[in-house]
C-alpha cells in the first residue's frame, strides 16, 4: 500500500484526492493546504466517495506527514521545488504538478537531491498518457514511422477567465516558453531523449506581448506596461542525433486548443490537431482503420481502466492513468514512466528559450543533465 500524502488542495488537488479514493493500492494518509476550508472539502470528498481507507492523519505544523511514502505536490509553482526538496530529504518520493521547475538552479537541486537520496522525483506531466499519444508512441516503437527526424507541439489556447494573480504575475515579468511540458513531453519520449539522443541546442523567437497589458489589466485591475510574454513564443531544437523539435507557446490569442504534436518520419507521419490523422506510404488512413490502429497500439492497461477514468478525470482520462501508472510502478519496484531527467529536460525551456530571447535569439546549448 503506498501511502500518499496530497500537498496543495485547490482544483488539481482536489480533482486527485478523487482519483486516490478509486487506486488499488493507495491510500490518502495526509493532506495539506494553507487554506483549512480546503482541507475539509478533501475530507468530505473522500467521505462521498465512501472510501475511508483510513482517515487522513493529522498534519504537523512543519515538514512533511510522518507516514507518507509519496508526497504529491498540487502547488503554485514558485513553492513546487522547495516542497519537494523537503519531501526526498525526509525520505518520501515525491510527483510534482508541471512545471515541476522554473528554472535550471531549480532543475539541478532536483536532480541532485534525487541521486543523494535514492527518491524518485516524477513530474505529473499528463499529456503522455492521453491515447493518441500512447498510441502513436507504440507505433514509433514499432518501426511504424521509420526514423522520426521532426516532431511539433506546444500549448496553445486562450486561458481566459482561468488566470490566477500569481501566474499573470509571473507573464507579466517573464518572457520565454513559461509552460513547455505538455507540448514537449510526448515528443521527448517519441525521440528517446536521454536513452539514445539528447537536445543539444535551441532557438527561440517571439511576437510583441500584444494582447498581455489589456489582459493583465482586465483580471488585475492595474495597467501593466512593462508587460514581458509574447502573444507567440516559438523554439526550435536540435538533437545530438540531428532531429528537429518545434515547440509553440501562445495563452493569449483567441486560436482553438492545441498541443500541435506531430510526427514526421521517414516512413510516416501523424498529427492530433485539429483532427487525428495517421498517413503512411500507402496514404492516409480513413478513420475506421486509424481508429482501430490506435486502438491496437495502446497499453494493455488502458482497457480495464478506462471506464472509471473517464468517471474521474473529464479529459478522457489520461490524468487517472497517470496517476495509476506512478502508483503501480512504485508498488512493483519498476521504473516510473516519467523519471527526474525527464522533468529536467521538459522544464529547461523556460530558462534557456528566455537567454535566447535575451540575446537576440542566438543558440542556446542544452545541459545533459545525466552528466550534471
Amino acid at each position: 500500500m503506498i501511502r500518499v500524502e496530497i500537498v496543495g488542495l485547490g482544483q488539481r488537488g482536489q480533482a486527485a484526492v478523487d482519483r486516490f479514493c478509486h487506486i488499488t493500492d493507495a491510500q490518502i494518509v495526509a493532506l495539506r493546504d494553507t487554506v483549512p476550508e480546503r482541507v475539509e472539502e478533501a475530507k468530505q470528498r473522500m467521505a462521498r466517495h465512501n472510501l475511508f481507507k483510513q482517515a487522513p492523519t493529522p498534519i504537523p505544523e512543519e515538514g512533511m506527514g510522518v507516514d507518507a511514502d509519496l508526497v504529491y505536490i498540487c502547488t503554485d509553482w514558485q513553492s513546487h521545488v522547495p516542497i519537494a526538496l523537503q519531501a526526498m530529504q525526509q525520505g518520501r518520493h515525491v510527483a510534482i504538478e508541471v512545471p515541476a521547475a522554473t528554472t535550471l538552479s531549480e532543475i539541478q537541486q532536483l536532480v541532485k537531491t534525487s541521486r543523494e537520496t535514492g527518491r524518485h522525483c516524477m513530474m505529473l506531466e499528463n499529456c503522455i498518457y492521453d491515447f493518441f499519444e500512447l498510441a502513436t508512441l507504440g507505433m514509433a516503437r514499432a518501426g511504424l514511422f521509420g526514423e522520426i527526424v521532426h516532431v511539433e507541439g506546444g500549448y496553445c489556447h486562450p486561458i481566459g477567465e482561468k488566470w490566477t494573480p500569481w501566474r499573470l504575475d509571473i507573464n507579466r515579468h517573464q518572457r520565454g516558453d513559461i509552460y513547455p511540458t505538455h507540448g514537449i513531453a510526448p515528443l521527448c519520449r517519441l525521440l528517446d531523449l536521454h536513452h539514445t539522443d539528447r537536445m543539444v541546442q535551441l532557438v527561440t523567437m517571439d511576437t510583441h506581448p500584444f494582447s498581455g497589458p489589456a489582459v493583465y489589466e482586465k483580471h488585475m485591475g492595474m495597467k501593466a506596461p512593462d508587460f514581458q510574454n509574447a502573444d507567440q513564443t516559438t523554439t526550435l531544437i536540435r538533437t545530438e542525433r540531428g532531429k528537429t523539435m518545434l515547440i509553440e507557446h501562445n495563452v493569449m490569442t483567441p486560436r482553438p486548443y492545441s498541443r500541435l504534436f506531430q510526427i514526421v518520419g521517414t516512413k510516416g507521419y501523424a498529427q492530433k490537431y485539429p483532427e487525428p490523422l495517421l498517413h503512411f506510404e500507402t496514404g492516409t488512413l480513413a478513420p475506421a482503420e486509424r481508429d482501430e490502429l490506435i486502438r491496437q497500439y495502446l497499453p494493455s492497461y488502458i482497457e480495464p481502466l478506462l471506464p472509471m477514468a473517464r468517471k474521474l478525470d473529464p479529459r478522457g482520462g489520461m490524468a487517472y492513468f497517470m496517476d495509476w501508472r506512478l502508483i503501480h510502478c512504485l508498488n512493483n519496484n519498476l521504473p516510473l514512466d516519467i523519471d527526474v531527467y525527464d522533468l529536467a529536460e521538459w522544464c529547461c525551456l523556460s530558462e534557456l528559450s528566455r537567454r535566447s530571447l535575451e540575446n537576440g535569439s542566438m543558440p542556446v546549448s542544452v545541459p545533459d543533465f545525466t552528466q550534471m
